[in-house]
């Protein structure tokens, strides 16, 4: 009598768990103890996607090519003797597709700063997969702790306009877990706000008290210049 097969065991032989288009997996399936031969098939999401008989104790390989996003999500495998019902199911595998991130984008809610002020420089990537990092700088020199998004949003920082150095060009770059794909934002700058002067207020007050005692007096002339001129006379 052959023996009890016990649950299969799927393992990833090749490649991630985390795929990009076009990859290729391979994975094994195997039961032991158990009497060959054993028929090992491979499922996604319970449909049949290959079968293998094995008459010794070797695992059965699958190589998967991932060509669309139908590709990816839980495999398991079966394992069975060709002359009888039922049958040992394995562990699953969960594949994801990860896809590369579009060149971000730097901005801030104000174009003008001045010292002493506090300003917000937020950085973004429309299109990748999550999680995506995010890191600032002010040209080479790195100016935060890189943030890593969990979410579809942008990263933010805040800063304080201390010196003119601030005035620098600011970029940002992200990066996720798709291989060799880190990607640089446009480029940012502050421009130097026109800082009113102290003195002016009180120009423009005297300007408008001059204003006003010119206006005085030439309204006075009909009723008090002239009548006092023509008393003389």
């Amino acid at each position: 009598f052959p023996e009890m097969l016990s649950n299969p065991k799927l393992v990833l032989v090749q490649g991630t768990l985390n795929v990009v288009m076009k990859q290729n997996v391979t994975l094994s399936c195997l039961s032991e103890p158990g009497s060959p031969p054993v028929r090992y098939t491979l499922f996604k999401h319970n449909q049949q996607v290959s079968a293998l008989n094995r008459s010794d104790l070797t695992p059965a390989l699958f190589t998967l090519t991932i060509s669309s996003a139908s590709d990816v999500g839980e495999y398991k495998c079966k394992a069975e003797y060709n002359n009888s019902r039922g049958g040992k199911y394995s562990n699953s595998l969960n594949f994801t597709l990860i896809e590369p991130i579009s060149k971000p984008v730097l901005s801030s809610p104000t174009s003008q700063a001045k010292k002493g002020q506090n300003v917000t420089l937020s950085c973004f990537s429309e299109n990748g997969s999550l999680p995506i990092t995010y890191l600032f700088f002010r040209g080479t020199q790195n100016i935060s702790p890189q943030k890593t998004m969990q979410k579809r949003e942008a990263a933010v920082i805040f800063l304080f306009i201390n010196s003119l150095s601030d005035f620098g060009t600011y970029k940002c770059k992200a990066n996720n877990s798709f291989p060799n794909n880190t990607k640089y934002s446009n480029g940012f700058n502050f421009t130097l706000a026109e800082e009113r002067s102290h003195s002016q207020p009180l120009i423009i007050s005297l300007g408008l008290i001059l204003l006003l005692l010119i206006i005085g007096f030439a309204l006075a002339i009909p009723f008090f210049i002239i009548p006092l001129y023509k008393a003389s006379e």
